[in-house]
Order: C-alpha cells, then structure tokens, then sequence
C-alpha cells in the first residue's frame, strides 16, 4: 500500500503517476497478461497495429511481445513512466512508447486494428459515487477520450474510434460489471457494438470489446433507448420515511 494516495482524485493528477512512477517498478492492474490471454487472442491477431492507451508501468505489452506481437505503440500522460519504460525496453523494435494524453491522440486517422485499455478509463471515473449515474464532469472527461472530435468539414469523429481502422477493435479491461459500463458504452452515435468477457475465480473483471462499424445489438440498442428516456424525464418526487414514526423495516420480507 506504499503508492496509495490519500484521496482518490489523485489517480487523476498526473504529478501523482509522475512521482510514484519515479520509485515504483511495475503494477498490474486486474491481474496480468497470462488471466486473460485467451480472450484476447479470439480478437486480437499478432500482426495487427496495436495502441496502448495509457499503458503506465504494467508489463503487458512486454508480455504481449514475448507472445509474439509485433507492433504496440504505448502512450501514457506521465513522462517519467514513458521515459523508464523506453529505457527498460529499448531492445525491443516492436514496443515504441509516446508521452502523449488519451484525450488528445495525436495520430492520424485509421492506423491502428485495436486500441486497448486496461483501468486507464477507470482512473479517470474513480471519484464517481454512483456506478448507476457518473456525474456530468465525469462523462464529459470520458467523451474527451471516446466521444467527438469535429473536422474542418463539420463531421464529428470519435477520438478512439478516429484512429482506428474499420473492423478496429477498442478492447477495455475493467472491474466493472456490464450493467454499469455498458451504460456508458452503448450509443449508436459511436458506431461500434458491444461484447464482454470475465476472466478471474474468486473475483471477476471484465473485457469488453467494441467493433468500430457494426451495429449495438437489440439489447444494447434498447438500454440506449432507456437511458435517453430517463435523461429525458423530469425528476420524480423522493418521500421519504420518517425513521422514529413506524419501524418500517420489519414489515419488509426479505
């Protein structure tokens, strides 16, 4: 528990990596490359153009080279975990790393087959208090990562998804259930469809993997359809009990 901030919005705040990453050697976060392997193996082939969004200082793309695939370019927003990890790997020509913010990729259109994350996005969610509802700063930070980027021509591209090939791949590895990241994930205007693993025995993660050009299922496109519905409907009027009028909770079966 050394690197443990004292306040959660700290995992936000790049002076926070820039110093634990001055002292710490290496951290996996939802366990390493070998827990869930044999799902990315069904979606990622070993040739393919890879982006690690915010790679930090795991070992997983060293450990993805080791099985040999051949092109990870590694981006994270701390200069000082870009600079070791070059310097750790230098031997090895398939791993390039770049200091560069996930909100703001700077690559040119479709050059990458997949793009993967694994917890930066829930870094950047860890001060939301509800799982059902994140608040507005919180989904605004996360549409600068996913949602729009607008062109000279007034279309508007998703940052992840601009970079990516058609067919491409955004694969996220997180602890959050479906019922709660599929919520954020499931908008048509991304343009992707939506499929999720769990990996892990006495506890799960999951991996999700996102398909730039194909359709959300009739699932995902009705919890879309739920969602808007209720952004869309007034708030309702909250009564609640008095706690020393009735010993109310006796009368609940459970």
């Amino acid at each position: 528990m050394e690197y443990l901030p004292d306040a959660n919005a700290r995992y936000k705040d790049v002076d926070y990596w820039n110093e634990r990453y001055r002292t710490e050697e290496s951290f996996e976060w939802f366990g390493d490359f070998t827990k869930f392997d044999h799902l990315l193996k069904q979606h990622v082939r070993t040739e393919e153009n890879i982006l690690m969004l915010g790679c930090g200082n795991s070992a997983l793309s060293y450990d993805m080279y080791r099985a040999g695939y051949t092109s990870i370019t590694n981006v994270d927003y701390s200069s000082v975990c870009v600079e070791s990890m070059a310097e750790r790997h230098k031997d090895c020509a398939q791993l390039s790393w770049l200091c560069m913010d996930a909100r703001r990729l700077a690559f040119p259109d479709g050059v990458f087959d997949v793009v993967l994350e694994k917890g930066t996005l829930d870094a950047m969610l860890v001060e939301e208090s509800d799982p059902w509802k994140v608040s507005e700063n919180a989904a605004r930070l996360l549409h600068q990562v996913l949602l729009e980027k607008e062109t000279h021509a007034g279309l508007k591209k998703l940052r992840v998804s601009r970079v990516l090939k058609p067919g491409g791949r955004f694969i996220s590895v997180t602890f959050a259930q479906p019922h709660f990241r599929k919520r954020l994930y499931a908008r048509a205007d991304y343009d992707w469809s939506i499929k999720h693993y769990h990996y892990g025995s006495s506890f799960h993660y999951f991996l999700y993997v996102l398909t730039k050009g194909e359709e959300l299922s009739s699932e995902d496109a009705a919890l879309e359809r739920r969602l808007l519905e209720e952004a869309e409907a007034p708030p309702t009027d909250v009564r609640f009990q008095e706690a020393d009028s009735e010993d109310f909770l006796n009368n609940i079966g459970l």
